[in-house]
């Protein structure tokens, strides 16, 4: 089980800032949509120089002409791409194939997703590393959660991993690892916090406490 850490509402100096806080309790750097569309990709290889020893994943949402776009986000360094599940298939296929290509991975977002089940099964059989639930922040707003999502989607996903997104902290914690998943996203559980390190730390030792129980 990995912890990536999204960073959405930041600029280049304070991402970086940011990740030292943290860097030794993640696997994964979430470099968000918002980051890139203000500063573009080279956030991305900024954060992949800055810290060489964790994953750095792009999220830029892929929905056509995949293959080009998983190629730029490989050259600025990003590690996992995301593409969106309501994406055509072939472009779901280029992508996975540009990133087997450039030795990175896809995750696949499942966000606003109706037939969670049929559309899971399908990316698996496309090739997709991760496929993640994502509850966006409008409908967490809601009070939507993703649990019942990250079941359906282990119960038919024979290859891909599977990761989960959308409002989780330490007080959700519990429900999440009890759904295990392969990969657990969080973003203002961490960064908004003062000590971001401690919050990353109890993150982190709770998903250990998980898996050696």
């Amino acid at each position: 089980m990995k912890l990536q850490l999204a960073l959405d509402l930041v600029d280049i100096p304070q991402a970086i800032e940011l990740v030292k806080e943290v860097e030794a309790f993640i696997d994964i750097v979430e470099i968000g949509t918002p980051v890139i569309n203000k500063e573009g990709l080279k956030a991305v290889t900024a954060i992949k120089e800055a810290f060489p020893n964790l994953e750095v994943l792009a999220d830029v949402k892929i929905m056509d002409a995949a293959a080009y776009e998983v190629s730029n986000a490989s050259a600025a360094g990003a590690d996992i791409i995301t593409i969106l599940a309501q994406a055509e298939d072939s472009s779901i296929k280029g992508a996975v194939e540009e990133a087997k290509k450039q030795g990175k991975k896809i995750l696949v977002d499942m966000i606003a997703v109706k037939d969670i089940k049929t559309r899971a099964a399908e990316l698996d059989q496309l090739g997709a590393d991760y496929i993640c639930v994502h509850t966006g922040y409008d409908l967490q707003a809601e009070g939507k959660d993703s649990f019942e999502d990250l079941r359906t989607i282990k119960s038919v996903v024979k290859n891909a991993r599977v990761a989960i997104a959308g409002g989780i902290k330490l007080e959700t914690l519990p429900e999440v690892i009890k759904a295990q998943p392969d990969l657990i996203i969080v973003g203002g559980g961490i960064t908004s916090k003062d000590d971001k390190g401690a919050e990353a730390k109890k993150i982190q030792e709770m998903m250990k406490e998980s898996v050696t129980v």
